[in-house]
């Protein structure tokens, strides 16, 4: 959803509210796309601060699909964004850009709803998600879930690295 700033521009002081409704469905993350579900919409408060400065507050609240880190059963994550921007209009892209302030979520005087809210998803996202704290995983040799079901695969395999070790400790059993 774009929402145009250049009512805001009028008057010094003028504050406008939105709720707007993320339209997408995926977010696509660096592990891969998510699904977004049970999404509440974006509530934007927009400030003009003076001197073509634009302040913005804001607030949502949804759920992401992810997998687990262990098993890769999908979990749903809840997410709790606090948006707080502000936005220097007389600078142009360039200039943004060359002092590393990029904001691909502002198109000239147009505001994506949906790539702001992405943007802080991104900083927002857990280092790990778990199905649940004792989350077994899976099997490396055959891929089983082993919080369903258990394999009867050979754990007890040493680090490839130390076979030569293993194959000393097997003469020396024959002796």
């Amino acid at each position: 959803m774009l929402i145009n700033l250049t009512e805001l521009f009028t008057r010094e002081g003028e504050e406008k509210s939105y709720t707007v409704n993320v339209e997408t469905d995926r977010f696509h993350l660096p592990d891969g796309d998510c699904q977004l579900a049970d999404k509440k919409p974006v509530v934007l408060r927009i400030m003009n601060a003076g001197n073509r400065m634009l302040t913005m507050e804001g607030h949502t609240e949804f759920s992401l699909m992810m997998p687990c880190s262990r098993c890769l059963e999908p979990v749903a994550v809840p997410f709790s964004l606090t948006l707080d921007r502000s936005f220097d209009m007389k600078k142009s892209t360039e200039e943004r850009a060359a002092e590393l302030d990029e904001q691909p979520y502002l198109q000239g005087y147009n505001l994506d709803v949906d790539q702001l809210v992405l943007d802080e998803l991104l900083l927002n996202l857990p280092m790990k998600v778990l199905c649940k704290e004792d989350c077994k995983g899976i099997c490396n040799r055959c891929g089983a879930n082993l919080n369903v079901q258990t394999c009867d695969c050979d754990r007890s395999s040493l680090d490839p690295r130390m076979s030569v070790i293993q194959d000393i400790f097997k003469q020396f059993k024959e002796v």
